[in-house]
């Protein structure tokens, strides 16, 4: 097969499931507010169930409705009617995902789940079946065909399924008011969730805090930057950050001076040191160093000197 032959073919996929996914638009209707609304409003959680493929995009929806505010646990169709059924509560909503919506998994789970008593929504893409005559509402993700060539693999489909979860998702965290603090709340692991809680004072509050006065001998202020190992030190005087020397500095001074064994802090300091204010974010931190375009930056609170952020501390927190 030849390159342009598979480029040819992957372009297609892509092109037949953008179709697919901007046509679901069309299907929108009063039942999808309603069942967003029910899903609001439940005191419960939200149950999501399904078989096969559908149940692998059960689990990420799942965990898209968890990590934004909407408690969710997924059920496997098979396994509920050998008591997994017990993990349905009084006040939980049941979504049920099924391509034709008439799997024997399905059909024998429905009917205990209607039971139960418990608001059934389906997501389906075949409106006239066994699920979708038993829900109480049905979304549907009808498409005409899957990208498989053989019109069997689920692709097309399970990527439809995927995009009606994660716009409930999405209204529901706006009718939540669901803010980057609270998503932060729910990811306090994670790279994303680190842009949101972590400040700079976290980072400078573990780190060594180098520092010279302007009169500090240049031999004693490379041991001190050396020590410390941030690339950098402050320049301070009555209390108050009067300049910084970099590891950029002391290799100019050396360029520049065959004897340098008299000069003090003061001969070789930047009198205007890149500042960041302790309690900033620490995505802040790593924006002001991508604009100076240095590795550095001096934190300071309310005037007073409180450490160096480093640009390794933001890679290490996984910031950049």
């Amino acid at each position: 097969m030849l390159p342009n032959n598979i480029l040819s073919i992957a372009k297609k996929t892509i092109a037949n499931e953008a179709k697919a996914i901007a046509n679901l638009e069309n299907f929108l209707d009063d039942t999808f507010t309603k069942a967003v609304e029910q899903i609001y409003n439940a005191k419960g959680r939200v149950i999501i169930t399904g078989i096969g493929k559908s149940a692998i995009i059960a689990h990420k929806i799942v965990a898209t409705l968890n990590s934004t505010g909407t408690p969710a646990i997924f059920m496997h169709a098979a396994d509920a009617i050998h008591g997994d059924l017990g993990i349905i509560l009084e006040d939980d909503v049941v979504i049920c995902i099924s391509k034709s919506g008439n799997t024997p998994e399905i059909k024998v789970l429905v009917p205990l789940i209607k039971n139960f008593k418990n608001p059934l929504i389906a997501i389906t893409g075949n409106s006239a079946s066994f699920l979708a005559n038993q829900a109480d509402y049905v979304l549907n993700t009808y498409v005409d065909k899957e990208a498989c060539p053989n019109n069997l693999a689920p692709t097309t489909s399970t990527t439809a399924q995927l995009v009606m979860g994660d716009a409930l998702a999405v209204c529901l965290l706006e009718l939540k008011g669901f803010s980057s603090q609270d998503f932060a709340k729910y990811h306090p692991g994670g790279a994303l969730g680190k842009q949101l809680y972590l400040r700079v004072s976290d980072i400078t509050a573990n780190n060594n805090k180098p520092q010279v006065s302007p009169d500090t001998p240049i031999t004693e202020v490379i041991v001190e930057i050396s020590e410390k190992m941030l690339g950098a030190t402050a320049v301070i005087e009555n209390n108050t950050i009067v300049g910084v020397i970099t590891d950029g500095d002391l290799r100019r001074m050396i360029k520049e001076n065959k004897d340098f064994s008299q000069l003090t802090a003061k001969d070789i300091m930047s009198t205007s040191p890149k500042l960041i204010d302790n309690n900033a974010m620490a995505i802040d931190a790593r924006n002001l160093l991508e604009d100076y375009g240095v590795s550095q930056l001096i934190a300071q609170e309310n005037g007073l000197y409180k450490g160096i952020i480093h640009l390794h501390n933001l890679i290490k927190e996984g910031i950049v």
